[in-house]
């Protein structure tokens, strides 16, 4: 048995870790939030990571993956406004060269580096090194942090637990995440850090934390779209000395899911967050693949968005899908209203008005039984607002 307790001020509360963000003129829309941010620990960590399936990786996740097998780390640097991708060799160049200027000033082992933004600009080096003459580096600012690492986002996403064990025993597991657009579930699909001071083995951070994310950041979209720079990165210290594996991995499953469904809620623009699921496939396969399709349609964002209760898209998007599918056999459900079947092909009147009603809600499920096998599957995605558009039409401008 075990409780989790939430906790404010997200990454403040593990022990040993410290973390600030500053402003150091990048980002100039809102000057008082800030554009760098770090966290560190005062001991060294052992590390997991996922990383985008994007074949153009940006510069700071070919130079983490550039560090010997099982490294361990003490110190993650964060700039927003440029992803320092599509910089070729010389973003990796860079980043050695802010690394330098931070080891004069804070002296850190193996320091990672994590970038959002535009893509294809070098990173102004003079600007992001300034930031060592501002940060308090035993500072513990997780909401300073938070909002350093936004682009998009319309507010910070942050999150922490206490785990309290039966015997009284008790570690703590926080995070922090950006991401509201290119939100596609193919890997983690923005930056989100996880911190702990549990003594978790090392072979349980990597299997633990691909599992969580295959649950929650893969099973999200807001526009279809994969990042250069997604990154789900774990640092654990250990400091605790505490360590239960079901308490752990609950916990961390709980963190990632709320923070994807942030993410969701936060889909520049979205008012509406919807659960596909797909059920009665023949294979896994191809239960995540249609259900995967109606979270990225675009037709189908914009009939969420317009509160239009149009089966018919549902219905094409699952057969353009390519599973096995029969309109003799498939059933469309929103929430427990039947949308659809064989036996009821028209919406009259009084369905469409029910249907009107739940479509308002600003979450709800589609769930669509294909009715050939035993294989289910839920992804989650939002509506697609005028808004939207207006964000990434000027997005460099």
């Amino acid at each position: 048995m075990f409780n989790l307790i939430p906790l404010q001020n997200s990454l403040a509360n593990v022990q040993g870790f410290f973390c600030d963000g500053v402003n150091v003129g990048m980002r100039t829309d809102d000057p008082s939030s800030g554009d760098v941010a770090f966290i560190r620990s005062k001991v060294p960590c052992d590390l997991a990571a996922v990383f985008t399936t994007n074949t153009f990786q940006a510069a700071p996740l070919q130079h983490y993956q550039r560090y010997p097998q099982d490294f361990q780390s003490d110190f993650i640097l964060i700039n927003a406004k440029n992803a320092n991708a599509m910089t070729g060799e010389r973003g990796i160049e860079d980043i050695n060269t802010i690394f330098d200027a931070l080891q004069k000033k804070h002296k850190a082992l193996n320091p990672i580096m994590s970038s959002t933004g535009v893509i294809g600009y070098p990173l102004n080096i003079e600007k992001i090194t300034s930031a060592f003459e501002k940060f308090d580096f035993d500072a513990k600012n997780s909401d300073k942090t938070a909002k350093s690492i936004m682009t998009t986002d319309s507010f910070q996403k942050e999150i922490a637990f206490r785990v309290e064990l039966e015997n009284g025993d008790f570690f703590h597991i926080a995070a922090i995440c950006k991401g509201a657009g290119m939100i596609n579930p193919a890997m983690a699909t923005m930056l989100c850090f996880i911190i702990t001071d549990a003594d978790i083995p090392k072979s349980d951070m990597d299997p633990l934390l691909k599992k969580s994310v295959d649950q929650s950041f893969n099973t999200i979209s807001v526009d279809g779209d994969t990042s250069t720079n997604d990154s789900v990165i774990m640092m654990a210290n250990k400091t605790s000395g505490i360590y239960n594996k079901e308490a752990f991995e609950v916990t961390l499953n709980r963190i990632t899911k709320e923070l994807s469904q942030l993410i969701l809620k936060d889909g520049e623009g979205a008012n509406k967050v919807v659960a596909f699921k797909l059920k009665g496939a023949q294979s896994m396969q191809d239960a995540q693949k249609a259900s995967r399709a109606l979270s990225n349609s675009l037709l189908v964002k914009t009939a969420l968005f317009g509160e239009d209760p149009n089966w018919g898209r549902i219905a094409s998007t699952i057969g353009a899908s390519g599973i096995a599918c029969d309109t003799d056999k498939l059933s469309i459900y929103y929430d427990d209203l039947l949308i659809y079947s064989k036996e009821h092909p028209v919406l009259d009147s009084k369905r469409e008005a029910e249907a009107n009603i739940i479509m308002k809600k600003e979450s709800y499920s589609i769930t669509c039984d294909i009715g050939l096998g035993n294989f289910e599957y839920t992804s989650y995605g939002c509506d697609l607002s005028y808004e939207y558009v207006k964000i990434n039409a000027d997005y460099r401008t």
